[in-house]
């Protein structure tokens, strides 16, 4: 999917490697090194020093393509989850201000956005969360070091510098978080001179149009086959209506086949309609790239040691412990086979991961039942999953927020979904919620279905009037009724 528009140490030179020379009090370096400084992996590295683990965190960053490169913190920090909120919130304050008249505010004269300030203004939140990292680091007694790190064995790293100096460390544990970068289509001519990226694939891509749009700039979102695969398709439809009915343009079924910059500066994409066989063409300001992720494995040298890493995606293979085929080496987070590329899960998991690697617990990752959201206006939340052979009863509502009625906005793609067991009480299986604030009303329905909230339950819990989360323990009628 693309989405087009207009504490100081001395050091000591060995064998040509540089090695951090101090009084060692065991056997290695460090009880544990962490490769990878983003949410996961500062999580980690932090919750093992509390615990009494002497700790490094390695993190290097590669410039993009573009020549782009971020602080301490990772995707979800620099340019993921943070940044995308933030933008997402200036679109939604465009929406506030139209509604604004409707509820007697006077607005004189033209009202625009201005990009160059929005963009100074999250850029220097962002930053800012990078010196917050390094402070917390700092004081957790944690050793951070900016070194691109490779293994050379199961207990031994090899950091090269930007300057190219090499540094030699030895870890009783290797924890390796280092997360996944986005992918170019690679068999797209001028794919990679003249597009950038954003951080995963089409939820992504969906949200970077919304709020593109909602600051008022003419965008085109480009879906090769279906818009948020793997989501629940009805969910998915009502929110490209939505996008649609904002003004975000759709090219359905549709593959880049060449991008081309013309003397004006302005982008060339021609497509192929794959319903159809025609090809198209058109000129954009910007082209983005929402094709998805690959883990950054390649560089840490685990072939040569034998951990095992899936052919098909090229993440590593890891058990329920985050174990990797290699004993002391642990992988979690994005770069982990068939784990959830969700920040607040890899944050969960390395402080578990923690716990067991300084002998304080044994308690491992629950996977099962990981809400997601996005943040397209209005907020859609998905967190249903089930066998396709398995048949649940699913009571469902549409709504009309209350601060839409004055506003007069067009409240028909607000729509919510419960998913129970059929049996008993009804136990229930994942919760759907397209409309404003999704993530915040369903974080406490998150606890009630970690704790094995029921149908008849929901029923007996007494609203917060009046809010949208009240639809929620209002809701009676099921799909099968008609």
């Amino acid at each position: 999917m693309a989405a087009l528009c207009r504490g100081s140490h001395r050091w000591k030179k060995i064998n040509s490697f540089h090695v951090l020379k101090r009084k060692l009090t065991g056997k290695h370096d460090y009880d544990l090194v962490v490769i990878g400084g983003g949410s996961g992996g500062l999580a980690c590295s932090k919750e093992a020093a509390q615990l009494g683990q002497k700790v490094a965190v390695l993190d290097y960053v590669d410039p993009s393509a573009k020549g782009t490169k971020w602080g301490l913190g990772g995707t979800c920090v620099n340019v993921g989850c943070i940044p995308k909120k933030l933008m997402h919130q200036a679109a939604l304050l465009g929406t506030a201000v139209k509604d604004a008249q409707r509820y007697g505010w006077q607005i004189s004269g033209t009202v625009s956005h201005d990009w160059a300030t929005m963009a100074e203004a999250v850029q220097n939140y962002v930053k800012s969360l990078n010196w917050g990292h390094r402070v917390q680091l700092q004081d957790k007694k944690v050793t951070y070091l900016n070194l691109k790190g490779t293994l050379v064995d199961k207990h031994t790293i090899r950091g090269l510098s930007k300057a190219g100096k090499e540094t030699i460390l030895t870890a009783k544990n290797i924890v390796l978080a280092t997360g996944g970068r986005p992918k170019y289509p690679s068999n797209v001519p001028g794919a990679l001179e003249h597009g950038i990226t954003t951080c995963s694939h089409s939820d992504v891509a969906l949200e970077c149009a919304g709020f593109l749009t909602g600051i008022g700039l003419d965008t085109t979102v480009m879906v090769r086959t279906i818009a948020l695969r793997g989501f629940d398709q009805q969910m998915a439809g009502l929110v490209t209506d939505h996008l649609e009915s904002y003004g975000t343009r759709f090219e359905w079924k549709s593959v880049p086949t060449r991008v081309e910059k013309l003397s004006s500066g302005a982008l060339k994409v021609t497509w192929t309609n794959t319903q159809t066989g025609c090809e198209h063409s058109d000129t954009f300001d910007s082209l983005l790239w929402a094709v998805g992720r690959a883990p950054e494995t390649k560089a840490l040298g685990l072939d040569k040691l034998g951990v095992q890493i899936s052919k098909e995606t090229g993440k590593i293979i890891v058990g329920p412990d985050e174990s990797s085929s290699l004993p002391n080496i642990y992988a979690f987070g994005d770069i982990g086979e068939g784990r959830p590329e969700l920040t607040p899960t890899a944050i969960k998991a390395g402080r578990l991961l923690a716990h067991r690697l300084a002998g304080r617990s044994s308690e491992l990752m629950n996977y099962d039942n990981v809400r997601h959201s996005g943040s397209r206006p209005p907020r859609v939340i998905h967190s249903l999953h089930l066998s396709t052979a398995y048949i649940p009863a699913v009571y469902h509502a549409f709504y009309k927020p209350l601060e839409f009625t004055v506003a007069q906005r067009d409240s028909s793609q607000c729509y919510i979904k419960v998913i129970c067991e059929r049996a008993g009480h009804q136990k229930i299986l994942g919760l759907h919620f397209l409309g404003p604030n999704a993530g915040e009303v369903l974080q406490g329905f998150s606890l009630a279905l970690q704790c094995g909230a029921t149908y008849r339950q929901l029923m007996q819990t007494v609203g917060i009037h009046p809010t949208s989360a009240e639809e929620l323990v209002k809701i009676n009628i099921t799909k099968r009724s008609g």
